[in-house]
């Protein structure tokens, strides 16, 4: 967990620097939103061969570049894919960090979901996970831009602040909730078809 820890604060501590909200002007008994991100990238490629014995598909996106993967054996109905065919493939990421009352105990939670084509349907897949992690700002350094964060188990860990005049937006001891989901879906349509 340590490793999805540190992953997700140097991914999201930006957001908290970007706060504009002092700690000092919230309820002192609720979480106030202070950040939040979204990104959201399509992709799209055509199939050019498809070889069921090696797994091997040959693909073209929209730049015109081809290339070959191997699909893994856990994508369900391979057989069902045809020359022409176009994959869709759709990535979202979100990061909201929430300040939490002082005294909030760190924490870490995270949740995965995936579902996959049914049989005789065209390939397809989505999955999800949420990581929600809960952590004090132990230290902040202005001259490096770097923020220390105290997590579970007393776990500390460094990030660095993508804005460093947000600095001063944020104090030590704030206690901030991050919580960072993202998600990919896939699906393959017939040629012209939306």
């Amino acid at each position: 967990m340590d490793k999805h820890l540190s992953l997700l604060a140097a991914a999201t501590l930006a957001v908290i620097l970007t706060a504009s909200v002092h700690a000092a002007d919230r309820p002192e008994n609720a979480a106030r939103r202070v950040g939040g991100s979204s990104t959201t990238v399509t992709g799209h490629a055509t199939v050019q061969a498809v070889d069921l014995a090696t797994r091997h598909v040959t693909l073209t996106n929209d730049e015109g570049k081809t290339y070959t993967i191997v699909a893994d054996k856990r994508i369900k109905n391979l057989d069902q894919l045809r020359v022409g065919d176009v994959i869709d493939v759709e990535y979202r990421e979100a990061v909201v960090v929430d300040l939490l009352p002082a005294g909030t105990p760190p924490s870490v939670k995270a949740d995965a979901s995936a579902d996959s084509a049914k049989p005789g349907a065209k390939p397809g897949a989505a999955a999800s996970q949420r990581i929600t992690i809960v952590a004090t700002i132990e230290a902040i350094d202005a001259a490096t831009q770097h923020v220390k964060l105290r997590g579970p188990e007393g776990k500390s860990f460094e990030v660095k602040a993508r804005n460093p005049a947000n600095l001063k937006k944020v104090k030590v001891g704030d206690v901030v909730r991050i919580t960072y989901t993202e998600a990919v879906a896939i699906s393959v349509r017939k040629p012209g078809s939306r």
